[in-house]
């Protein structure tokens, strides 16, 4: 059956639908992640255990901390029943700790001693002083102003790394990286900034050819021609496909060798991602590893909904979907220089078609919209464990292919 539909157990009645937020540093780099939980209305702690258990066999197991936000729900030690993996990272309200509720969490807290994350608040100077260490000191960033993140980072330093949540703009970004914090969250970097370009510049332009080459299935000695006018698109090309998302059992050493493992149309989702590659915005490390992440999340949701030729379009869909962002060019402007599929085009643009629930899908798991997010994944008939495995299967693979 699906792959994204195993291990389910009694988690997919749960109804635990999960979004992310991605932690940045001070280099644009993303380190870590944040999943925050969102309960249906009957939901408990018990429930979030039991989803985030079934996710075991698929947990991303490179050494990026997961933040676990309980988000609008009341975390309890309920939610200690999860065995936590060692890069999960439990965020705590001070109220968790200090309500009536509180004893029994510090018990279980001291007892399976998870790493934890403090969110700081007016109750956060008690807390501190309960008998549980903290490895990160979280700060909403729309709570506090800069000036304050800035005394309050420096005041807990000793207690945690500062970490800065539901970051909004670049700006506070590089205000919170200035105030001392470690990383900080948020979905930012994926508007488009500043002046849009008029046209793609020539390193744009050339990846351009190639691609509408290899989509025209033109022969391999002209593809291998136009690649040669630019040794870095060929070199990044070779490390994309070699690299450990791509899995495969031998180095590929030339084009002509990848034209043969791997045939024209796996060949134009790598060409595909150099596009993006030829960005010069400082933020594209993260813009990269998003489109790659939006790019599988769309083709694991779409398992066994469409037809399998149409799985790499789909990916090509989600990766091409931050391009505006990447280029600095419209989206207009980008498809207008490509000869892609209409499905992929009427997504890109918002006008409906096959595609276009599946990328806005993918688009809502980086919202805080958990009605929103089970809305539109029952509308395709997936269920919150289907929904949260892709999410994490697609983060595994982005953290993979970072070059």
């Amino acid at each position: 059956m699906l792959s994204i539909l195993s291990n389910q157990g009694s988690a997919s009645m749960n109804n635990v639908y999960m979004s992310r937020q991605p932690l940045l540093n001070r280099q644009s780099r993303i380190i870590a992640t944040r999943l925050t939980l969102h309960l249906g209305r009957d939901g408990s702690m018990q429930d979030a255990a039991s989803a985030l258990g079934a996710l075991d066999d698929i947990w991303p197991r490179s050494q990026k901390p997961v933040f676990i936000s309980c988000g609008h729900s009341s975390c309890d030690a309920g939610l200690l029943d999860w065995l936590t993996p060692e890069n999960a990272a439990i965020e705590l309200p001070a109220a968790a700790l200090l309500g009536p509720q509180g004893p029994d969490l510090i018990g279980a807290l001291q007892t399976w001693q998870p790493t934890t994350c403090l969110l700081f608040d007016a109750q956060a100077a008690k807390a501190l002083s309960v008998d549980v260490p903290f490895r990160f000191i979280g700060f909403d960033a729309r709570t506090f102003s800069l000036a304050q993140l800035k005394l309050l980072a420096a005041r807990t330093r000793s207690y945690g790394m500062g970490i800065a949540f539901n970051i909004e703009t670049g700006e506070d970004f590089r205000g919170c990286m200035d105030a001392g914090l470690t990383a900080a969250a948020g979905w930012f970097f994926t508007s488009p900034t500043g002046t849009q370009a008029k046209a793609l510049n020539p390193a744009q332009t050339n990846i351009v050819r190639v691609l509408n080459l290899v989509r025209q299935n033109a022969d391999v000695q002209e593809i291998e021609a136009a690649l040669k006018h630019d040794v870095a698109m060929s070199y990044k090309l070779l490390r994309y496909i070699n690299s450990a998302g791509f899995g495969l059992s031998c180095e590929i050493q030339s084009f002509r060798h990848a034209v043969s493992m791997l045939g024209y149309d796996k060949l134009n989702r790598w060409l595909s991602l150099l596009l993006a590659t030829a960005s010069r915005d400082p933020m594209a490390p993260a813009l990269m590893y998003t489109a790659l992440l939006r790019g599988r999340l769309m083709e694991l949701l779409a398992i066994g909904l469409v037809d399998k030729s149409e799985y790499d379009n789909l990916f090509i869909t989600g990766a091409f979907s931050l391009l505006d962002a990447l280029l600095g060019v419209s989206m207009e402007k980008v498809l207008d220089a490509m000869r892609l599929p209409d499905p992929i085009c009427d997504a890109l643009l918002g006008n409906a078609g096959r595609y276009h629930p599946f990328l806005e899908l993918a688009q809502s798991s980086e919202t805080n919209q958990g009605e929103l997010i089970a809305e539109q994944a029952g509308m395709l008939g997936l269920t919150a464990d289907q929904f949260n495995r892709a999410q994490l299967q697609a983060q595994s693979f982005a953290e993979t292919m970072e070059l």
